[in-house]
């Protein structure tokens, strides 16, 4: 559900951008801005560097307990919002609880996963991003009429999903593998900081090539996808579809087939088939959807086109991968913080690319635009094909006993005493 509420935030601000735009009179420099401080780019950047070490100091219920009351207080925000400071208080709350919430869920759902089904169980965390969208888009569409008051109720509906998912999710254990490492570290008199996970990630010099890989996969994959999910309406209309009705149920496809992927691909094959040809098949999909929607005749059937291979291949593509990969190649001891740094990087690329890419769409085109969306596609297709590990079947304690050798220890300077 953290994962529904998180990717439907950005949904939410991706359909009523431009109705904020027109209530509110700012320009297009001032849609960029709104974009990077959002959920999709910097406020889930600051959320990530804060949560994922919080998660390791703290444990990963933590994160649970008090995410979700900063995402409802910022989803309030933006539904009474009455100017455009109110929107941005708003909409940057939700990026910081989105951004601590994401390195916790995925963290947590690896840890507890069975071994001979993680993918099986990571990609449930895919599943429900994929449903939140194509929700979103769907109520964008029964309450388009509405206007500006439909997408209040949009945020308002997920502000009310949120107190329901943080009341239930109050029940959850903590991790156990979190709770055994903990147990350990307190024997030994070890006392633990806000920075341990941070230092003993980046002390290991094998973690090194774990984060480029990683940054490579999803960084450069999700700075395209970052731009689509926020400001899709918009290259809709730059390729010709400029009704906003067609453009929301072309999203709905779009995320329904990602759903659809994500369970009968990802899920059912990710832990028997060669995680290198799916990943290669999602990544070849994706790009082969975007050429022909940037080059091909505009019309009906390269929009068509375009949905099914693009929501395809986030299916079975870079962002399930991700999540997967991440738990597997870090210990324990500095998963989360890992997850936090990788999620922080990935969306400061998205904002960085949000603050120009809706003055880039509107001064050089689609087609120039394309070029720097397609390079970026076919550099995370590589490194994720070529660098893949072979983990599939193994346990997360195995795997750590390949990478490093030995159990990994806390960082040589966290003094004792507790």
């Amino acid at each position: 559900m953290s994962n529904y509420i998180e990717a439907g935030a950005i949904i939410a601000l991706a359909t009523s951008l431009s109705l904020w735009q027109e209530a509110f009179g700012f320009d297009d420099g001032v849609v960029g801005l709104v974009a990077a401080l959002s959920a999709n780019a910097f406020g889930a950047a600051i959320g990530a560097a804060i949560g994922g070490p919080l998660c390791d100091r703290l444990g990963r219920k933590f994160i649970y307990t008090y995410d979700l009351i900063v995402f409802m207080i910022g989803a309030l925000l933006v539904t009474f919002s009455s100017g455009l400071a109110m929107l941005l208080a708003g909409v940057i709350l939700m990026g910081i609880a989105v951004g601590a919430g994401v390195p916790a869920s995925w963290t947590y759902i690896a840890e507890e996963a069975p071994d001979a089904q993680r993918a099986a169980h990571v990609g449930t965390a895919q599943l429900a991003w994929s449903i939140g969208p194509a929700v979103g888009f769907l109520l964008a569409v029964v309450v388009g009429p509405l206007g500006l008051l439909g997408s209040r109720l949009i945020f308002l509906h997920l502000f009310v999903i949120a107190l329901i998912t943080w009341w239930v999710r109050r029940g959850l254990p903590e991790s156990r593998r979190w709770k055994e490492e903990r147990a350990a570290a307190t024997s030994a008199g070890t006392r633990v900081s806000f920075f341990s996970g941070m230092i003993g990630l980046l002390r290991e010099p094998r973690n090194w090539s774990a984060l480029a890989f990683l940054l490579g996969v999803y960084g450069l994959w999700n700075t395209v996808a970052g731009q689509a999910g926020i400001f899709q309406p918009r290259v809709y209309e730059a390729a010709g579809l400029e009704d906003p009705v067609q453009q929301n149920l072309l999203q709905v496809l779009v995320w329904g087939l990602t759903a659809a992927a994500t369970y009968f691909g990802f899920m059912r094959y990710g832990d028997r088939a060669s995680r290198r040809w799916l990943y290669f098949a999602g990544a070849a999909l994706g790009i082969v959807g975007w050429v022909v929607l940037i080059y091909a005749p505009p019309g009906m059937v390269s929009l068509l086109v375009f949905a099914v291979a693009w929501g395809v291949s986030a299916g079975i593509g870079a962002q399930a991968f991700y999540g997967l990969w991440t738990a597997e190649l870090f210990a324990t001891r500095y998963r989360a913080s890992a997850q936090g740094l990788l999620f922080m990087l990935a969306r400061v690329m998205v904002g960085l690319l949000s603050l120009v890419f809706p003055v880039l769409l509107s001064t050089i085109g689609l087609g120039n635009l394309g070029l720097v969306i397609l390079g970026l596609l076919v550099a995370a297709l590589v490194v994720g094909t070529v660098w893949a590990p072979k983990t599939e079947g193994k346990t997360l304690e195995q795997i750590e006993q390949e990478r490093y050798g030995r159990t990994v220890p806390l960082p040589a300077d966290v003094p004792a005493n507790r």
